[in-house]
Parts: C-alpha cells; sequence; structure tokens
C-alpha cells in the first residue's frame, strides 16, 4: 500500500513538473499566446529576439539575439518538432574576447538569419553587425558558418555589402537554390536586395534597390509565384504600423500595397516590429508571422508576436488572436 502511495505521489509530481516546464501530452491543447511570456523546455524565459526559423531534418531551429537588459550578448539558438515547444540548445554564435575582433564582446550582433547551403553543406549565418564602441556608424553585414545547425558557428568577416550601407535584414532562399540579404541602406533610407554567390558567404554584383522609402525590420515569403514583403517604419524602440509590397520578381517592381494588420492596434503592428515570415511544414500556403515587442527598459524581456497569415484572394490579412493553434491552418 505505501509503494502504491508513493508511486502515485511521484507520479503526481512528474506531471506538475511537466506543467511547470510548459510540456503537456495533448498536443490539440497547445497553443500561441502573443506578446505573453513564453518560456522554453527548462523553464527559461525563450531568449531569441529578432530571429528567424530555419527547417532541418524534421525540426524547427529558431536563432535569435540573445539580449541581457540592454547589451548584446550573442546568437541563441532553440529547436522543437511542433513550434510550441522550444529546447535551448545553447549559443550559436558567441562574442569574441579578442579585442580586436570585430564581434568583440561588446558589439551589437542584431537580426540573425541561418540558411543550409545544399551544396557546401554548410549552415550559413548572416546578421548586422555594429562595431565595439561606434554605436550605429559601422552598419555592416556579417557572417558566420558552421557544419551542424545548432552551431557553434564561426565567424568569417564583416562588410558593407558593395559598400552599401547594412543595417536590419533578412534572408531568402527561393526555388531554385539561389540565395538573396534583404537589408536597409542609406541610413534607413533604401531596402536593398543581393543575390548572394553559390555559398551564400558574400553578395554579388546582382544588388538592386526595392524602393526608397524608410523601412527596416523586412520579412520576406512566396505565395503561389509572388512575393510578399512587410516592413516596419523607422522610429527606434516604439512601434509603427507595418507595411505590405508585392512582386512578380525578386528585383521588383515592387508595389505598395498597405497595412496587412487587423484588429486592435493594428496601426502599430499590435505593439510588434516584424522579424520573419515562417513557411508551416506539412501545411500547404500556411505562413506564420513573426513580430518582436520590444521593450526597451529591459530588453530581455521583449515578447514575441506569433500570428498566421490569411489570404483573402490576393490580399494578405494578420489579424490579432490572444490565443490560436496551428489547428486554424486546417479552418481557413
Amino acid at each position: 500500500m505505501n509503494n502504491k502511495r508513493t508511486f502515485f505521489i511521484l507520479l503526481f509530481g512528474v506531471l506538475i513538473f511537466a506543467s511547470a516546464q510548459g510540456q503537456t501530452s495533448s498536443p490539440a491543447s497547445l497553443k500561441f499566446f502573443p506578446a505573453q511570456v513564453w518560456n522554453d523546455l527548462s523553464g527559461n524565459v525563450i531568449n531569441a529576439h529578432g530571429g528567424g526559423i530555419l527547417y532541418h531534418k524534421g525540426r524547427y531551429y529558431w536563432f535569435g539575439e540573445k539580449r541581457g537588459q540592454h547589451a548584446s550578448e550573442g546568437v541563441n539558438v532553440y529547436s522543437s518538432k511542433d513550434l510550441y515547444q522550444w529546447k535551448f540548445e545553447g549559443l550559436a554564435l558567441a562574442p569574441s574576447k579578442d579585442a580586436g575582433s570585430d564581434i568583440a564582446e561588446g558589439c551589437l550582433m542584431e537580426r540573425p538569419k541561418v540558411i543550409y547551403n545544399q551544396k557546401t553543406r554548410k549552415f550559413v549565418m548572416w546578421f548586422h553587425l555594429e562595431l565595439k564602441g561606434k554605436g550605429y556608424s559601422a552598419a555592416r553585414a556579417a557572417v558566420a558558418v558552421s557544419d551542424q545547425v545548432q552551431g557553434p558557428y564561426t565567424f568569417l568577416s564583416s562588410f558593407r555589402p558593395n559598400g552599401n550601407m547594412s543595417r536590419d535584414m533578412n534572408l531568402y532562399v527561393d526555388d531554385d537554390g539561389s540565395a538573396y540579404h534583404i537589408y536597409s541602406s542609406d541610413e534607413n533610407m533604401d531596402l536593398r536586395i543581393a543575390r548572394l554567390t553559390d555559398d551564400y558567404l558574400r553578395p554579388t554584383n546582382q544588388d538592386s534597390l526595392l524602393f526608397r522609402r524608410q523601412r527596416e525590420a523586412p520579412a520576406l515569403f512566396k505565395y503561389r509565384q509572388k512575393y510578399y514583403l512587410i516592413t516596419s517604419g523607422c522610429t527606434g524602440w516604439a512601434p509603427n504600423q507595418a507595411s505590405l509590397h508585392t512582386a512578380d520578381s525578386l528585383f521588383g517592381p515592387w508595389k505598395l500595397v498597405g497595412n496587412p494588420m487587423e484588429g486592435p492596434q493594428a496601426d502599430l503592428t499590435f505593439g510588434g516590429q516584424s522579424t520573419f515570415v515562417l513557411p508551416v511544414q506539412g501545411k500547404k500556403d500556411s505562413f506564420i508571422f513573426m513580430a518582436d515587442k520590444w521593450n526597451p527598459k529591459d530588453l530581455r524581456d521583449s515578447r514575441y508576436i506569433w500570428l498566421p497569415v490569411r489570404f483573402d484572394g490576393k490580399d494578405v490579412k494578420i489579424s490579432w488572436m490572444d490565443e490560436w493553434n496551428l489547428s486554424w491552418f486546417s479552418k481557413k
């Protein structure tokens, strides 16, 4: 009797612990809660800001800025099979202790994105880099590589692509395997795109102005052979109105469509700023809009806003939801 009682007490304790870690035995009960605190499977708050997601061999890998209260502390990586529950894999790229390095401790490492090169079998990370003690004057792109998706990544170099300033950025791999760097330039007045070399490590001279309109935080995706680009205005940490552009070619011409957000604070992107649009594996034409709700007083506490993308004919709509799960895509 005592053994049975002990067993059930231990079992109850395990269930309570699992619940506290954000785990559940019922996938149908898992949900996204936009702008709420999001813990990893160890019970720690996810620290992956300005990030993006790579799907590789059945798992999603979420790369994002590791932030202290104000400091930039490198790039974290988390993994998940279901997009709800995330395991902390570690620090994918750490600032260097070498004071002479471009990524010396005290630098700013922002907007990290990782893509996989099928030819070289390398995982390639690009990010926006500002040098230690230089504020935002360096405006560089930086590249690191790894043989393993979770890293650690080896820093290779930083530069201004084709001589252009490079701040907020994203990466995009098209259907033919060609990769592109989308970046804010000329004090964020220009948004540019550059095709990358076959190894994804450098920009080619195929580098073009998309449009001249002060924008940042580009998030690019493709739906039925048309390209969609969501961007943010430039208002520091404060939220602003998002805008959507569309094009039949990555190099344009790009057409301004308007604000795709709907619901409370739609004109302020629900208090957030775009960072990535994620294609959901196994669900055709299904995408998740990812944004950061920045907290400049404590950047570690910046929250994540994930919402489903809805297509109304050729129009894109992103509506606020207090909670939702992937079954939404089956009902759309």
